[in-house]
């Protein structure tokens, strides 16, 4: 270990070490499902209200509030500063909502961590927050510019005018969700993107389903054992205000029969992926707060584990599930580190094949050589990988899933390790990776 890593001071020489103090999310439910009456806004207010109902740090202890976003609602523009206020954080303290895809939630962290490092802030207050299901439909141009016309139409005559060019305008709305998850610069859709990966990394559907089988088993069995409830809140959710707290998208009697019965979603009929070995489309928020350790200890809050380190990297948005492969590789190289040193490790499950052409270029040689310009950088055993599950069962919030990592990494090097180096790492739609480097106490 880096003698960076095991001062908890970065290469800068700053001295804050960033803490996080409290942390917990919404169970995710599927689109459509449990969450289906409650908007980003509601999911979000709930989460922070009950965060700051339950962890030592008073609202009135915030300085900032940072959360990730990627379906903006039309209503609430800068969500983070709504959800804030409507969660009881004082006025005066500021917010803003960031914007980097399926790792937003982890930017809205590492920009937070920043600030405590510079000193701009002692306490943040950062997250994610999804409502997939309230993803809006939007209708074609040439029906908006007639509609722009209507309010300026007086007379009898320009109101059939307007009423006809409405009558001739495409009325079909397009899904903004799919159009979301379409890369415009490689004109592919994410599921698309994993074929590619699935065609030259070589992993067959056999594979991938038998890797979904175990996401949700491991998921079902982290939820059998009590393990998930302190990282997850009780919800009630209308219009019934039943309780929720599992997760929902979870199937403990998921087999590989029904599974190889799926059809391939994205790549008709001769493709690999489908809707069971792909990650859920999901609504729901985490929120966490985080410190220093002089502030921390001073008023003696409890220190759920560091933020070490992160990297962001770019790569080939056509290949971007490969992201986690940059990203983990510049993080544990900059740090000195190398696979051996962490002791727990997750990679978001955007779909199975992304996380098995992970690993399969983690400990490639050729791949290293040719893309990283040295050697491999290794692959984690599979018991320190994903151990309760992954987006596969527990689902995917694209806004969330950044904080969710690092608030069930944080979980597991506190309970199931009892301390050690953990990494938490994405893949990022557009072609990009993340990473963030964790240490328990």
């Amino acid at each position: 270990m880096s003698a960076a890593v095991q001062s908890g001071k970065k290469a800068t020489g700053l001295p804050r070490d960033v803490v996080v103090v409290a942390g917990l999310r919404t169970p995710l439910g599927k689109a459509g499902g449990a969450f289906d009456k409650l908007g980003a806004v509601e999911l979000g207010s709930m989460a922070m209200r009950e965060l700051l109902a339950r962890a030592p740090v008073s609202s009135d202890d915030i300085d900032q509030v940072i959360l990730g976003n990627v379906i903006q609602p039309a209503e609430a523009s800068n969500i983070a500063r709504v959800i804030a206020l409507t969660a009881g954080v004082p006025q005066e303290v500021p917010a803003h909502t960031v914007h980097r895809n399926c790792a937003s939630g982890m930017q809205a962290i590492t920009d937070a961590a920043e600030k405590i490092q510079l000193g701009r802030a002692d306490v943040v207050l950062a997250g994610g927050v999804e409502s997939m299901t309230h993803a809006p439909l939007l209708f074609d141009d040439r029906f908006r510019a007639a509609m722009a016309k209507w309010p300026r139409a007086k007379a009898l005559p320009q109101k059939l005018s307007v009423l006809a060019e409405l009558a001739r305008a495409p009325w079909k709305p397009r899904i903004a969700l799919l159009e979301g998850l379409t890369d415009p610069t490689v004109g592919m859709g994410m599921g698309q993107t994993a074929e590619l990966l699935a065609r030259e990394f070589g992993v067959t559907r056999a594979e991938q389903d038998a890797y979904a089988l175990m996401s949700h088993q491991r998921a079902a069995a982290g939820w059998s054992d009590g393990w998930f409830d302190d990282e997850v809140m009780h919800l009630f959710a209308p219009p019934s205000y039943a309780d929720v707290h599992r997760d929902e998208g979870i199937r403990a009697g998921q087999t590989l029969q029904a599974l190889a019965k799926l059809k391939p979603a994205f790549d008709r009929p001769l493709g690999s992926v489908t809707a069971g070995n792909s990650s859920q489309i999901t609504d729901g928020a985490a929120m966490l707060i985080l410190s220093h350790r002089e502030k921390a200890e001073a008023e003696g809050w409890p220190i759920m584990g560091y933020l070490r380190d992160w990297a962001y990297t770019g790569c080939d948005p056509a290949r971007m599930g490969l992201g986690p492969v940059f990203a983990t590789h510049r993080l544990l190289a900059s740090g000195g580190l190398s696979m051996s040193d962490i002791t727990r490790m997750e990679i978001n499950e955007a779909f199975a094949v992304q996380v098995l052409a992970c690993l399969k270029a983690m400990e490639s040689e050729a791949f290293a050589a040719e893309q990283l310009g040295g050697k491999p950088i290794g692959v984690p055993d599979m018991d320190r990988l994903n151990v309760h599950g992954g987006a596969v069962a527990i689902g995917h919030p694209v806004g969330v899933s950044g904080a969710r990592l690092v608030l069930t990494l944080l979980g597991q090097l506190q309970k199931d390790t009892g301390g050690g180096l953990g990494v938490a790492t994405l893949c990022i739609g557009g072609g990009q990776g993340g990473a963030v480097l964790l240490e328990g106490c």
